[in-house]
């Protein structure tokens, strides 16, 4: 294996072990597609280096280091993006009492940059890091109605994978809700990245008019009902106003 496949297989171990820690070398070898060989020499190289770490207990499963928090958290334009938006994401949680997401383009799918959680104990939760397709979520579709169409055309090609049965698969009727989404400045998409989870978000866009990243606010279905799509939409819509103006 040249030294090239080497880097690229460690990365594709070190983002897999990242979205399924703990886990072990099998799982991981099914995951990226690659001997259990490959991976094992992989996983050796990232623990030594400091990026992961094995459990004491057999069989062996993997999980991430701080390490990758302290890079991760070096990401100067994100860095930014959050402090600029906390202000405003703060008074849209005061204002809906539901959970806030803050999310940032990474490639063909969303980051989750930032989290307010709700007071409530029936909530929705996404851990930190949490990378989010754009067809599934409320985030995503604010994002691809503010997107140009070289961009969309580019992500409804291929599979859309379904994440739950109402999660939105077909590109035709993803058009029809993305021309809705932009004729009214917020998406709403019940139950479309998990289950019992209604979401309403707005992308951010910088002074180009690109989209940059996206704010939603989550929560259970029984209280993010139709009767709360309007309010919680434009209080979204207002707030990626405000962190544009601040940006």
């Amino acid at each position: 294996m040249s030294a090239t496949n080497s880097v690229v297989s460690a990365f594709r171990v070190l983002e897999a072990v990242a979205e399924m820690q703990p886990v072990g070398l099998s799982e991981l070898g099914r995951a990226v597609g690659l001997p259990k060989s490959s991976v094992q020499r992989a996983l050796l190289t990232l623990h030594e280096v400091g990026w992961l770490r094995p459990t004491s207990t057999q069989p062996t499963r993997w999980s991430l280091t701080y390490r990758a928090f302290s890079v991760g958290s070096q990401a100067r334009d994100h860095q930014f993006f959050r402090e600029t938006a906390m202000p405003f994401l703060n008074d849209l949680q005061l204002t809906t009492t539901e959970t806030i997401h803050l999310t940032a383009l990474d490639g063909r799918e969303l980051v989750l940059i930032e989290r307010l959680d709700t007071s409530h104990p029936l909530r929705a939760f996404l851990p930190l890091g949490s990378r989010i397709p754009l067809h599934a979520s409320a985030s995503g579709l604010a994002f691809l109605a503010a997107s140009g169409e070289g961009f969309l055309a580019d992500c409804l090609t291929g599979r859309l994978a379904p994440r739950t049965d109402q999660t939105i698969t077909d590109p035709d009727t993803l058009r029809e809700t993305i021309e809705k989404v932009r004729r009214r400045g917020y998406s709403v998409n019940p139950e479309g990245l998990s289950k019992g989870i209604t979401a309403i978000g707005a992308a951010i866009v910088d002074a180009q008019g690109e989209p940059i990243g996206s704010v939603s606010v989550s929560g259970p279905s029984i209280r993010i009902a139709p009767e709360t799509f309007e309010t919680f939409g434009k209080a979204v819509r207002e707030t990626v106003q405000r962190i544009h103006a601040a940006l």
